[in-house]
């Protein structure tokens, strides 16, 4: 098992998460954050830390396509490991429908 970062990270990116991580397994785009699935430890720990519950175990149906999207973006972003202030707009766009489809940039972020 591992965990997965999900859509409704994209354009909220909290970065809560970064921080508790004990193996700095978080990888950061230009809209959301990423788990490295052969990094994570599955300690938990990052779960209960997101204000946007976009943090979901592997196990959960239907999150198959996160696993390869986390997968395939870690490989291809930077590492992040200390927070930074969320977008101004986060708020709004927490519990948006469909953000994957119409917000996911594919483009990497700065990292730490």
């Amino acid at each position: 098992m591992t965990y997965v970062v999900t859509d409704n990270c994209i354009k909220c990116k909290y970065m809560d998460c970064v921080e508790v991580c004990p193996v700095d397994c978080f990888y950061e785009g230009e809209n959301m954050l990423v788990i490295h699935p052969d990094e994570c430890i599955d300690c938990g720990v990052c779960e209960p830390e997101c204000p946007a519950e976009a943090i979901k175990p592997d196990t959960e149906p239907g999150l198959e396509n996160w696993l390869q999207i986390n997968a395939e973006y870690a490989e291809k972003w930077p590492n992040i490991t200390t927070k930074k202030e969320p977008p101004a707009d986060a708020k709004d766009w927490d519990g948006v429908a469909g953000k994957f489809e119409k917000y996911f940039s594919p483009e990497p972020g700065e990292g730490d």
